[in-house]
């Protein structure tokens, strides 16, 4: 293989290890997510879950849409900090009380909160999004995972699958909603650059430039949430006693977190196309088909209820 094609190479393997480390990280959360109380619904197996995730998840993109429209980049910095800000306290503050009992775990994780979103307001270096992107995703992707049993993770799976197709190829208010945020630099979506000199500080992407003119690739942080929200919920829900797992992890959850990177693998094609792709309808089937195929293999149907 030339050398050009190895280079042209490392950004799609740039995308794999942001999944793979969301996915592992999102497993490691497991315990001191829940050792801190987090959850997001008290009845993790209601079939409601999914469509007040849907309808919460709306209701926020309607807010911010109306916002890019009236040009309040101060209101939309302000509401993406602050919700950053959040998911790193919980996660810090839960790690620090599970593993590291004699520290003030909140104080601790508030003053880390607010400086992963100076160091973001201030340098958002593609680098310095990824790396805190990793933690948010994974941080999400726990809380909700443990949140929510298979079947109602799967249904809201299906949900978003529809959804970003929808958005993204029908009326396109994910695509003005992603503009508005990367052109002022908001860290949440991922950059993975094409070459090593790439600055997004410096030059930033946009949606509208045409392909030769982007110096990186934008994968958003719900791309990387969602399978993972399976591979958590799997790992609690249809893993545990008798179920066959490898290095800790569940069979079932391994499927999801392999089938999620294989569908990673495939949106990469049209990827390539340099128009913009609705990544659920990929990421999400290959999760949920991993996940079926491995609970097949390893006869993990406990989770169906009978």
């Amino acid at each position: 293989m030339s050398e050009f094609s190895i280079r042209s190479l490392v950004p799609y393997a740039g995308m794999l290890f942001l999944m793979l480390a969301t996915g592992v990280l999102s497993l490691l959360l497991i315990y001191p997510v829940t050792e801190a109380g987090l959850g997001a619904f008290e009845d993790p197996d209601s079939i409601a879950n999914p469509f007040v995730f849907l309808f919460i998840m709306l209701v926020f993109t309607a807010i911010l849409l109306l916002l890019i429209k009236w040009k309040a980049q101060t209101v939309i910095s302000a509401i993406i900090g602050i919700c950053l800000a959040l998911v790193i306290y919980y996660v810090v503050s839960s790690l620090l009380f599970s593993y590291v009992p004699m520290l003030p775990a909140s104080p601790i994780g508030v003053v880390v909160a607010v400086l992963v979103v100076l160091l973001l307001w201030y340098r958002p270096e593609w680098y310095v999004i990824n790396v805190f992107g990793i933690l948010v995703s994974a941080g999400c992707a726990s809380i909700f995972g443990v949140s929510l049993s298979v079947i109602p993770v799967i249904i809201l799976l299906i949900l978003l699958i529809v959804y970003d197709a929808i958005s993204v190829n029908r009326t396109k208010h994910m695509l003005t909603l992603a503009d508005g945020v990367l052109r002022q630099k908001m860290p949440i979506m991922f950059i993975v650059p094409k070459t090593r000199g790439y600055s997004y500080r410096k030059t930033g992407f946009s949606l509208q430039d045409k392909k030769e003119e982007r110096g990186a690739y934008m994968i958003g942080m719900g791309d990387m949430i969602m399978p993972a929200i399976l591979v958590v919920s799997a790992q609690v829900y249809a893993g545990g006693e008798g179920i066959l797992s490898i290095a800790g992890i569940a069979l079932p959850a391994l499927g999801a977190l392999v089938g999620g990177i294989a569908g990673l693998c495939l949106l990469m094609i049209p990827l390539n196309s340099g128009k913009p792709q609705p990544g659920l309808p990929y990421i999400n089937a290959g999760a949920i088909i991993g996940f079926l195929i491995c609970c097949a293999a390893a006869g993990s149907w406990a989770w169906i209820g009978f």
